[in-house]
């Protein structure tokens, strides 16, 4: 018996689905024909349904228009009030996001999903609000015509004659968890428009003689029922995926639509994104570019981008391809990607040009195979050029085509100069395709040809007999012309798109070196600040823009780190969008939707565990950067740019965690290293303080001598624990120093009064100029430097030695110098003394050192940017020489 097991990768795909969808509140659209048919008032209904059954329910915005109905629905549910926003002398009002947010309804309503915000807003339109709330895991209500779908909105202005300019993405529509059809027949929707209930009277007058007449009504009736049956079809099929355990699904069919500059081609994709609804398939939008660069004019290629925008706002992956043979570069494309269905436009192609070179349509059909290639007669739709006017082709200038003839008169002089001197006509031939290599490679193809025809036409009437006529007295010369006009054309063709390759080729190059400069600064630099600075001075070389670089502190917003010589900073909304981007991980700003009043374009930087901020890019054409493949290259810089800075910030938290772990071993190694010599004198003491207890006939002296060991060892012991703590603190770089201005002399002798017990028995002589600068230090580590010094001549010197302190200034540093008269220093051990648990062998006392004093001065005077050095000096004795840098604002101490 086969039992039916389902496939382990559809079901992860179907929990990590429902997984995500579970975190996104849900969307339900009130989906009507038209206005009036009774959306807002469904929606209302159900929402006090879902009050009723205990649900916090919100209106972020609902417009009643004026209908009693509606309103009467709207008492008793919870209002977040909407925001007013000041707009040409007006006051309008929108949907509070951020109150919503804050609030966290169960379930908002938000009326009309397709509505254009305010100027000024944080989106352009109604739906990215929507999906805001969604992302916060609020559920929302909404209301939709049919006519506001952005794939159906060339049908619908058939049909009415209207031209709908409030849209929404197709994608927005197919991703509500659920749809409720309102639905009117057209005579029920007229009375209730005559009665009064759609629109004011003079509004539904004006309504009744445009968009509401039957025809009209019927025909979107019938598109809302469409659409409302494929969505249910989908939700069908969506079942019964689920519950298919014994067979897998045959892969979708895909489609491929040819997008080019042609006025003509949104309505290809608009059609395109039809079928791949109607055939549930995937769907690409695909430019091919020549080899040589981009194709045709300027403002060709801001078409092209736009087509492409147009299509992936409908929901299609959009690619741009690289060859010369666009028919054959589309089918080696749609092969590797299993394409079905091609669509493009027909091409209103000259019957002569036509059957001569043929067309990519003809070429698509002949080679296709078994693709099917759909030719859509598209009408044509006009393109906003940013200067105002309608146009996708650059405006046609005389100034090539002039010099090309001027350059063809220059040829037929030297010609005639050549002839004069009666050399052959090959060389005169010769002249002229001289002059056309030079138009073609200084002026581009179209002079080229033109040049071409001209010479041989000037060739034939000045340089053949019979002169000054275009008649031939010899056939012959018929085949000369002939070829001279096809070399002519060939060497024009052929130089002109050796120049556009050359060009291309030197941008292609400049901007791989660029990218791979990129790449190789920021795996060589470390700190934030360096890979900041590479980044920005790179992208604005790659793409000839202004940068800005943002780096996000939550929770505060985000810090300029690059661009303060931009004019970015200077808007101030321009940081606003980056905090907005860095928190939503979304590209924003200028030449989107999103945030549009921004003056540059906004990307995050996304790393692979957060995002680290946004980078900014301004330009005076700023449609060039949101095309699809410019688009990339920039979102590839970003994620390059996030990648090294998260690399960087793992280094610098791996360095800290090794400095703890360092710190810990330290600690660790200070503890084992000492314990003897904390068990010392803690047995001392011990053992002074029993005899104390226990033998209550101790003498007076002997009782004194006990004391004085237990003090002596307390004191011994305290010194010990001291520079233990302080030994570990500055090892582990957590002791910061309180910088202040001190007097050498107070000093060193607090250090002396601490110091007097030990240094008792031995000379000590202080030798201080007058007029020492002020030290620039921490005067409880620097004194703790002179304590440990004077400490380390009395324990190694025997009494009544001499022990010199002296000071002195030596260019810009201060030398101060504790000096003895003892047994000197181990010859070899002048630097090892400052090593930790190094310990003397001078003297019997010797025992009684930890070996951390002498390195706790050299930590500490290090720390104050200073050197310690030990010498011997002669006859004998050991030499401690320190040097501080005087500061160059040192104040100055006052004489009195």
């Amino acid at each position: 018996m086969n039992e039916a097991r389902p496939n382990p990768d559809e079901l992860l795909a179907r929990v990590q689905a429902e997984e995500a969808k579970s975190r996104r509140g849900r969307l339900k659209i009130f989906f009507g024909a038209a206005p009036g048919v009774g959306k807002t008032y469904a929606m209302l209904e159900a929402a006090r349904r879902e009050k009723a059954a205990g649900v916090d329910v919100v209106v972020g915005y609902v417009e009643p228009h004026g209908r009693k109905e509606t309103e009467a629905l709207l008492e008793g549910l919870a209002i977040v009030p909407p925001r007013k926003v000041e707009y040409h002398g007006m006051t309008l009002q929108e949907a509070d996001v951020d109150a919503i947010i804050k609030r966290c309804p169960e379930l908002v309503l938000i009326d009309e999903l397709a509505h254009t915000n305010a100027e000024g807003s944080r989106y352009a339109k109604r739906w990215q609000d929507v999906e805001e709330l969604r992302n916060a895991g609020i559920d929302v209500y909404t209301t939709l015509n049919v006519q506001h779908i952005e794939s159906l909105n060339d049908i619908v202005a058939q049909i009415t004659g209207v031209t709908v300019r409030e849209t929404i993405p197709d994608h927005v529509f197919e991703s509500a968890d659920d749809l409720e059809l309102a639905d009117l027949t057209a005579e029920e929707l007229l009375e209730r428009l005559a009665a009064g209930k759609v629109y004011v009277p003079a509004q539904a007058e004006r309504a009744l003689q445009n968009f509401f007449q039957k025809p009209n009504l019927v025909a979107l009736r019938e598109l809302s029922l469409r659409l409302a049956a494929q969505r249910l079809h989908l939700d069908v099929e969506s079942a019964r995926r689920e519950r298919a355990t014994k067979e897998t699904w045959a892969t979708a069919e895909r489609l491929l639509v040819c997008v080019g500059p042609s006025p003509t081609t949104p309505r290809v994709i608009r059609t395109a994104r039809r079928m791949a609804a109607a055939l549930n398939a995937e769907w690409i939008a695909a430019t091919v570019e020549p080899t040589e660069g981009a194709v045709g004019s300027p403002h060709a290629r801001e078409a092209i981008a736009q087509h492409l925008r147009l299509a992936e706002r409908l929901g299609a992956q959009t690619a741009t391809l690289t060859g010369d043979d666009v028919a054959a570069t589309v089918l080696e494309y749609a092969r590797s990607r299993n394409v079905t269905k091609i669509l493009i436009g027909k091409t209103n192609t000259m019957r002569w040009k036509r059957l001569v070179f043929g067309t990519v349509v003809d070429h698509l059909l002949e080679d296709s195979g078994d693709i099917d290639v759909y030719v859509i007669h598209g009408t044509p739709e006009r393109l906003l050029h940013r200067g105002g006017t309608w146009r996708t082709e650059e405006p046609f200038t005389w100034r090539p085509y002039v010099a090309a003839a001027v350059v063809v008169l220059a040829c037929a002089l030297v010609a005639a100069l050549f002839y004069h001197w009666r050399l052959s006509e090959a060389n005169l031939m010769m002249v002229f395709l001289t002059g056309v290599a030079y138009v073609a490679f200084r002026y581009g193809r179209g002079p080229a040809i033109l040049a071409s025809v001209v010479s041989v036409f000037t060739f034939d009437y000045f340089f053949v007999p019979p002169f000054f006529t275009f008649a031939v007295s010899d056939t012959q010369y018929v085949i000369t012309f002939a070829v001279m006009l096809a070399i002519s054309m060939i060497i024009s063709t052929l130089t002109s798109r050796l120049k556009e390759q050359a060009a291309h080729a030197r941008l292609r190059e400049q901007r791989t070196r660029a990218l791979y400069e990129l790449s190789r600064q920021l795996s060589s630099l470390s700190g934030s600040e360096f890979l900041v600075i590479a980044a920005g001075r790179q992208m604005e070389a790659i793409f000839e823009v202004e940068a800005a670089i943002y780096i996000s502190h939550p929770p505060g917003p985000p810090e300029l780190r690059f661009g303060q010589h931009t004019s970015i900073p200077a808007h101030p909304i321009n940081a606003i969008v980056a905090q907005w981007v860095a928190e939503h991980d979304q590209m924003a700003g200028a030449g989107t939707d999103t945030l549009p009043n921004a003056t540059a374009l906004f990307l995050p930087l996304v790393a692979s565990q957060s995002t680290l901020g946004a980078l900014a890019v301004k330009t005076a054409d700023i449609s060039r950067l949101v095309a699809p493949d410019q688009r990339r290259i920039l979102e590839a810089c970003t994620s390059q740019l996030a990648l090294a800075l998260e690399r960087d910030q793992m280094a610098m938290a791996a360095h800290d965690a090794q400095v703890q772990a360092e710190a810990e071993h330290l600690r660790s190694s200070l503890l084992s290293g000492v314990s003897h010599d904390l068990r010392t004198p803690l047995a001392v003491i011990t053992g002074a303080s029993s005899s104390l207890l226990e033998n209550n006939e101790t003498g007076e002296t002997t009782r004194r001598e006990l004391l004085t060991t237990i003090v002596d060892e307390s004191r011994r012991l305290s010194r010990m624990v001291e520079n233990l703590l302080e030994m570990s603190k500055l090892e582990s770089g957590s002791a910061a120093p309180n910088m202040q201005w001190h007097v050498l002399e107070e000093l060193i002798g607090a250090a002396l009064a601490r110091t007097r017990n030990d240094l008792a028995m031995d000379e000590v002589h202080v030798q201080l100029p007058e007029g020492l600068p002020l030290v620039r230090a921490d005067g409880i580590l620097l004194e703790q430097v002179f304590i440990n010094l004077l400490e380390n001549a009395a324990r190694y010197c025997p009494s009544g030695s001499r022990v010199d302190v002296t000071a002195r200034v030596d260019g810009s540093s201060l030398v101060i110098v504790v000096a003895d008269d003892g047994p000197g220093l181990p010859p070899g051990t002048e630097e090892r003394i400052f090593e930790k648990f190094f310990r003397g062998q001078g003297h019997p006392d010797s025992r009684r050192g930890s070996g951390l004093g002498l390195a706790i001065c050299r930590a500490i005077v290090r720390l104050h940017g200073g050197t310690i050095k030990a010498k011997n000096r002669p006859p004998h004795g050991a030499e401690f020489t320190i040097r501080l840098l005087v500061a160059k604002d040192a104040p100055q101490v006052a004489v009195k």
